[in-house]
């Protein structure tokens, strides 16, 4: 039995694949340790404000007291919008409290809950806060 492929099927599949590529290309959470959440504190180095995910760059003391680098992922813009979040919420040289799940590798950085700003101004998911595994916050 022969199957003809018309062009209309052919560029719907095309449109189908393509379509598909962004959820298969996306990353998983994996890397970081999700029964844990740490609070850093800092100052901010950047504040990237970019898709998919936007990043802050911590400087954090280290068990030596040298600063050193934290990379934070968060969500996408859109997502940050609806918490609140607006480009320049964060500028370099702000101190701030993070909330993060960690890595689970133990190297510097983590996965974005919440941040306490200098005004005391809590913003992040709110489920993180109260309830549930974070909850049990450890501190450094």
């Amino acid at each position: 039995m022969k199957f003809k492929v018309s062009g209309l099927a052919l560029m719907a599949l095309m449109a189908l694949i393509a379509f598909a590529m962004p959820a298969v290309a996306h990353h998983s959470f994996a890397m970081f340790d999700a029964n844990k959440t740490m609070t850093v504190e800092g100052s901010v180095k950047e504040f990237h404000w970019t898709n998919p995910h936007s990043w802050i760059f911590l400087m954090v003391p280290n068990a030596q007291g040298q600063p050193e680098e934290w990379p934070i992922e968060l969500g996408s813009p859109s997502g940050l919008i609806r918490q609140g979040w607006v480009p320049k919420t964060l500028t370099a040289g702000m101190k701030v409290k993070v909330l993060i799940r960690p890595l689970k590798e133990g190297k510097p950085g983590g996965q974005f809950l919440s941040v306490t700003l200098p005004d005391g101004k809590t913003l992040g998911d709110p489920s993180t806060r109260g309830n549930g595994p974070a909850a049990n916050r450890e501190q450094p």
